[in-house]
Parts: C-alpha cells; structure tokens; sequence
C-alpha cells in the first residue's frame, strides 16, 4: 500500500470503497454528482486491476481521485502469518484492526485455485467437529472485510491464481447476509472479479431464513454443511438443526431456485464410529431422495480437544459405495492443508471473548414448514 494511502489512519465513519459493490458505490457517486459509468472504471481499478492508491486511476478526474482519497477508506487487514503446506497449500492469518484474526485458505489444483474465505470472526453454531465453533462467535465481517481476504491472496498469489471462491471458512455466511451479499456480487461482476457464478460456493449448516434469501438474490453454488441423517444425531453434531430440524432443511433444499443443471452439495464429515456406518449410508439415501445432490464425503480433521477420530479408509469407502449404488453423486474429498491446520474444520483464528452460546435464530418461514 502507498505512503499517500497510509499517510493518515481512516475514519471509521466513512464509507469503505472495497466494500462497496457495483450499486452501493453508483449510489455514492451520484450523491457527488459522478455519473453512473464512474463505478466501472473505480471498479476496475479496485478489484480488476487491484491498485492501492487513487493516483493509479488515470482515466477518472482528478477531482474525484481527491474526493475518493479524502471521503472514502481503503484499509485492509494486516497478515500476521503466512504458512504453505506440504501439498501446497496456502493460509493466512489476518489481523483485524480490532485485535481479532481470521484465517483464508488457497487450495491449488490442476484445473483451479481455490480460496476459502471467512464471514464472520469465530462462529456461534458450535458444530462439535469444528474449531471454529469451539471458539464461539465476536461479530460479524463487514463487506470490506471478506473482499479483502481476496486482495490479500491475489497480492501474495497474482492477480489470475484464484479461479474459484467459496464460502467455507470461520462463521456461517447466512447469519451475515447483509454483508455477504455485496461480495458476492463484486465476485462476480465483470468489472470486479468476473468470476462465473458456478465458481463461487455458499456453504450453510442450514439458517432457513438466509438460505432463502440467498437463492432470490444470488445464482451461486449452494453446500448445505449436513453430517447426519437423522435429528437426533445432527442435534449433537449441528445444533442448528435443533431450530430447523432435518424435515424442514430437506423441504427448504427442494424450493430451492437451483439453476439449471446444479446440484445442491451436501458436506459430510466422516466421523468414526459416529455417523459413518452401513445405515447412515441408507438412511443418507433416503433423505436425500428426489434431490438434484452432490455428496461430499470430508475425512475428519483433528483439532486439540476434539472427542473425534477420523473413519477409516475402507469405512470411508464402503458408505460412498452404498450411496453411490442408490445413484447419488458422490466423492470423497482429499485432506488438504492438515499439516498447518488449514483443512476443513480445523481453521480457528483468534477470537477475543468468543460467546458461545448458539445465537437465538428467527422461526422459520411458514412456507418453509413441511
């Protein structure tokens, strides 16, 4: 970041430009007297090109780079660690200006680099199998916040090294929709990130609310974060499902606006001895009857503390062949990042004062009830 930028520490009144997507900024500018097209070229020259000073847009005023320079902020958060894999793996760990931190993951592939962002600093579901939620819930990212994440790896990375975004990281992202929503929609704008909206992924334990929400304002792709066939269980592992139990997920998931030859991909961690037997194979099956799914079958990751050990291999691989016999989709996902706590369910950042009560959830949509 420039000398000129850093200059003066922003006030936290003003609007943050990183966070402000495609509408929020033409709102902004027109309240200056800008006309609409300005936001493509700031647009451009935020995220596209990711320049970190005004002087760098050499196609807008210069009355309005002083404008964005003095009424806008454009911090970012401060990366504390840095650590690679093995497998190559990539994670950060960025400070907040709060004092929080949170991690963001780049999973490199042959065909795809994929970053794994946070939406929230801790998470207050309290899944039993998740780091994240032993730690609790702080508050909220705001928008500049998550978009940041994606600065922060493309700087680190280059600017065409992340083909794919999902929303997999600390928090759940349907108890910050609000925020979520405006980067989703600079993901994918063509004059932000560009990418195509079955590059981006929202995974949900099941908030019915925003989950609805999300399928009438957003096309991306939809993880619903599942890990047991039965409420009794899923009580346990998900507390959520205590407020939106198994029967009203699974009707919610068939009103979903799923476009066109998606499926719905539906995570369970591999749990030994806990969930992964020969009938919660079947009892999977019966659920997910009639649903256009993807099962994602994801070994345990240990963390300190947990009470869980992973499935075996060939436990691991008996249930995916009985669920694939029944004609589900079904794969099992490969541990990536494990030997720097970068794998699913094992990010953890650092919370201050993380409450760990579940948050109280609003009821349900009554067309939602089945």
């Amino acid at each position: 970041m420039s000398e000129s930028r850093l200059a003066a520490a922003p006030r936290a009144d003003l609007p943050h430009l990183l966070g402000l997507d495609r509408s929020g900024l033409t709102a902004l500018l027109q309240q200056w007297g800008e006309s609409p097209f300005r936001a493509s070229q700031v647009l451009q020259w935020v995220h596209q090109r990711q320049v970190d000073d005004v002087a760098y847009m050499s196609n807008i005023s210069k009355t309005l780079r002083a404008r964005l320079l003095a009424e806008t902020r454009w911090d970012e958060p401060e990366v504390i660690a840095d650590q690679l894999a093995q497998d190559g793996t990539r994670k950060w760990l960025l400070r907040l200006p709060d004092g929080n931190a949170i991690e963001t993951v780049f999973i490199p592939e042959e065909d795809r680099g994929t970053l794994c962002i946070s939406s929230q600093v801790g998470c207050s579901l309290a899944c039993s199998f998740c780091a994240t939620g032993a730690q609790g819930l702080n508050r909220n990212l705001a928008s500049h916040e998550i978009i940041a994440q994606l600065r922060v790896a493309r700087r680190h990375l280059g600017l065409d090294a992340i083909t794919n975004v999902v929303f997999m990281g600390m928090g759940e992202p349907l108890l910050n929709l609000k925020q979520v929503i405006p980067v989703i929609r600079l993901l994918l704008d063509d004059f932000a990130y560009g990418l195509s909206a079955r590059r981006v992924t929202v995974s949900t334990a099941g908030v019915l609310p925003g989950l609805e929400q999300l399928g009438r304002e957003t096309p991306v792709n939809l993880a619903i974060s599942l890990h047991a066939s039965r409420d009794a269980l899923r009580d346990e592992l998900v507390p959520i499902n205590r407020h939106y139990p198994l029967a009203e997920l699974m009707t919610a998931c068939r009103h979903y606006p799923l476009p066109p030859r998606r499926r719905i991909t539906f995570e369970y961690v591999m749990l030994d001895g806990i969930n992964d037997g020969d009938g919660d194979a079947r009892a999977l099956v019966r659920l997910l009857q009639g649903l256009p799914a993807l099962v994602n079958l994801i070994p345990f990751n240990p963390f300190p503390g947990s009470p869980y050990r992973r499935s075996s291999t060939a436990r691991i691989d008996a249930f995916r062949e009985i669920v694939l016999r029944a004609g589900i989709m079904t794969v099992t996902r490969r541990p990536r990042g494990d030997d720097i706590a970068a794998a699913c369910g094992q990010l953890a950042g650092q919370v201050r004062d993380g409450r760990r009560a579940l948050v109280r959830m609003p009821a349900p949509s009554p067309e939602l009830r089945p």
